[in-house]
């Protein structure tokens, strides 16, 4: 049981989402492994919301992700599907079976040399935060890690990281990975590349009952589930996956927020005409469906468009990354989907799923964008009232949604600001100075951040929140900052240290505004110009021309609630 916690059921839905959701996971594990070697109290983050405590059947305290997987034949690399906390589970079954037995030998991945260093050092956290080492046959467990004693870390490299789980640095649950045998990761042939073939998918009965069977194990245990929160590849069959997904949670789990990351890799070239084609129509598709059965849906990518036509990546003023590769787009989304999530995973005054979506998909608007300041512009001994100022509107912040610029209309929009020292949230400046701006004055950063917001936006819906704690960039994270930053993602002022980041501040935010508006409406323009008759196997795969039509429609109806309302152009 989660002792109280308002848990959220994680679900991940494809590879890229499987890449995104690693860093993820990487990131909440150093965040609790840095504060249980401090010795830290209990901090900002309930980790129980997204954690469950467990035990092994030979009795040993884990304590793992609440998640649920699906990914394609051949993703694992040397992964056990079963995961390796809890035993060979398979083998214990083929021992219980008295019947005839027929063995099939299948050729292994290496083990990734990255992992050993896990692997060596295989342990759980319980759900006091407390490190455990795993216990050795003769009863006689090996030391506790010390900096001394643990195994120096290897770093991942690109080539290192063919698959999400070559850096996966959390232990899952026996039941959280549900693989699809029927379609294949890699080759030519066999892959889930229309949204047909996903929705059907999770029409199967084996596939279903397994995906419900998890559902089931995991919601049961839950003393109040706030909601489900879905990463699912938004480019390819899997989007068909997650619309199936999300109408499933809306009938079995009514009133619970069900939140979908609907995620697109990197820019893409004109050069592969048909993976174009279905990378516009997977992603309509699963737009349409997904805003149709979840409370609220954001779209989270480093390219430049949505649509056909190709649009550069966005930039970042203090990152250093290759657009063209998953290990690189994955690590800076996860940075802000943790730094996003922050409301509904607080330990104090948490802000539920369902109140986050309220907020933002008022009148139907229930796609939103996503932007951040991945790091936040500090310089030492500037204060947060000084950042602000030089930030100056939202423009200044990189969008991650793949809309453009913001511009328009701000409807409404959840703000979080994490990972700078108490000290620099306020202005310092002596009795009787005149103050260079209104957020000079405010007593709190609370109060800075949510007056710069009414300053940016005073029409728009506001949610400011602030955290101490930054986010966790230390390694397998790859290293994509500037040398003019120091260890803590500070912007230095003087020349390079050398030292390697490990933890940043970052300012992210969820916004509903007209962006959306002009983005959804091109959207719909690509797809009404396309002869979809050209494009049969995307139609054989179990979608029909009346269904493109509808999506068109839907499309349409979704842009126009974007048009006008409450808000100021920025």
């Amino acid at each position: 049981m989660a002792g109280g916690a308002r848990e959220v059921l994680t679900l991940q839905l494809g590879h890229f989402a499987g890449f995104v959701g690693a860093h993820w996971w990487n990131q909440q594990d150093a965040a609790l492994c840095d504060a249980a070697d401090a010795g830290e109290p209990p901090g900002e983050l309930c980790p129980d919301v997204l954690y469950r405590a467990g035990r092994t059947p030979s009795g040993q305290d884990t304590y793992t992700p609440r998640l649920v997987l699906m990914d394609l034949k051949g993703s694992l690399s040397s992964l056990k599907q079963e995961g390796g906390l809890y035993g060979d589970r398979q083998l214990d079954a083929a021992i219980a079976w008295q019947g005839k037995l027929t063995t099939h030998k299948e050729e292994l991945c290496p083990p990734n040399p990255y992992l050993q260093d896990l692997l060596s050092a295989e342990g759980v956290l319980s759900s006091d935060g407390t490190w455990r080492v795993k216990s050795i046959p003769n009863g006689k467990g090996p030391p506790p890690l010390t900096a001394a004693t643990a195994p120096k870390p290897l770093v991942p490299t690109e080539s290192s990281s063919r698959v999400w789980s070559d850096f996966l640095r959390v232990h899952l649950h026996p039941r959280s990975i549900c693989m699809i045998q029927k379609y294949n990761h890699d080759g030519e042939a066999g892959r889930l590349e229309a949204f047909g073939q996903g929705e059907s998918l999770l029409k199967e009965p084996r596939y279903l009952e397994e995906l419900e069977d998890r559902l089931h194990f995991f919601v049961e245990e839950c003393d109040y589930l706030q909601g489900f929160q879905i990463l699912c590849d938004l480019h390819n069959g899997f989007s068909g996956v997650g619309a199936k997904a999300t109408e499933l949670l809306r009938d079995e789990y009514s009133g619970r927020g069900i939140i979908t990351w609907g995620l697109l890799p990197g820019p893409y070239s004109l050069g592969e005409p048909q993976k174009n084609i279905y990378r516009l129509l997977n992603t309509a598709f699963g737009l349409v469906h997904m805003s149709a059965h979840s409370s609220l849906v954001c779209p989270l990518s480093l390219g430049g468009s949505l649509g056909l036509r190709p649009e550069p990546p966005v930039t970042f003023p203090h990152l250093r990354y290759d657009a063209t590769l998953p290990f690189h787009c994955a690590a800076i989304l996860a940075t802000a989907l943790d730094t996003v999530t922050v409301p509904y995973r607080r330990r104090s005054s948490p802000v539920s799923m369902v109140h986050l979506a309220d907020m933002l998909n008022s009148s139907g608007k229930k796609v939103a964008t996503a932007a951040a300041a991945i790091p936040f512009p500090l310089v030492p001994g500037q204060c947060l009232p000084d950042a602000l100022a030089q930030l100056g509107g939202a423009t200044a912040w990189t969008p991650l949604s793949a809309c453009g610029r913001p511009s328009g209309a701000r409807f409404a929009q959840s703000v979080v600001l994490r990972g700078l020292d108490k000290a620099c949230l306020t202005s310092r400046l002596a009795p009787g100075t005149r103050l260079p701006s209104p957020l000079h004055a405010c007593d709190t950063g609370e109060d800075v951040l949510a007056q710069y917001l009414q300053q940016q936006q005073p029409r728009a819906r506001s949610s400011a929140h602030l955290l101490l704690a930054p986010c966790k960039v230390a390694p397998p994270y790859p290293c994509l900052f500037s040398p003019s930053l120091g260890r803590h993602g500070l912007l230095l002022d003087g020349p390079p240290s050398g030292a390697a980041v490990e933890s940043i501040p970052v300012l992210g935010a969820l916004c509903s505004s007209s962006t959306l508006g002009r983005a959804l409406g091109d959207l719909a323009r690509d797809l009404g110009k396309l002869d979809v008759r050209r494009w049969a196997s995307f139609m054989d795969a179990g979608v029909e021309q009346g269904d493109v039509e509808e999506a068109l429609q839907e499309l349409g109806s979704l842009a126009q609630c974007y048009q006008g309302g409450d808000g100021l152009a920025d």
